[in-house]
């Protein structure tokens, strides 16, 4: 995990960089208070899920940005080498680059697991970003346009992600899905 927060610092690092941004100016752009970014930075403190989230919405880039780079070679990917982060707080969602995001593709597959009983709610993405849902057991519901859509293991669900939307579990088990999030190209 300490690999992660050094790759998560450098990348931040690299993006406020590359864009010329202060730690004020990042902090206006993303939500994510300028201590707990600086704190990120020096490899102080490992963020949320809801956290990089924030920060990848505010820089506009793709989640898996913030993950572990792969020495993918091939287009094989293998579900024991993706990288993994967990959140670190009473939510304990984990999500996971099954396929990190690839500019010439413009989408990234993630893994996620809420446990029994969470609401995750989701601010907007950037514009024009569609995502995909498909539960892999249990039942989710997930919110879009306002409303609440019940999804089996093996539904499917496409919605606009630049608006708010949200994720719930409210059954007594983790409930594993897909979440295939479509970027718009440049």
């Amino acid at each position: 995990m300490q690999d992660l927060t050094r790759h998560i610092a450098a990348t931040l690092q690299q993006l406020r960089k590359q864009r010329g941004w202060s730690l004020d100016k990042t902090a206006a752009a993303t939500g994510v208070s300028k201590a707990m970014l600086g704190q990120i930075e020096r490899g102080e403190s490992s963020p949320t899920v809801a956290t990089l989230w924030k920060i990848a919405t505010g820089f506009e880039t793709s989640f898996s940005t913030f993950l572990e780079p792969s020495a993918q070679t091939e287009d094989i990917w293998r579900s024991h080498a993706s990288a993994g982060i967990q959140h670190q707080h009473q939510n304990d969602i984990t999500a996971k680059a099954i396929i990190p995001f690839d500019p010439q593709s413009g989408f990234e597959l993630l893994q996620i697991t809420l446990p029994a009983g969470i609401e995750y709610l989701s601010a907007a993405h950037a514009r024009g970003v569609t995502e995909y849902v498909i539960p892999l057991d249990g039942t989710l519901e997930i919110m879009s346009d306002d409303q609440w859509h019940q999804l089996a293991a093996g539904d499917a669900i496409r919605f606009d992600a630049s608006g708010a939307h949200g994720y719930r579990n409210r059954t007594e088990q983790p409930v594993s899905f897909h979440n295939l999030i479509c970027y718009p190209s440049a």
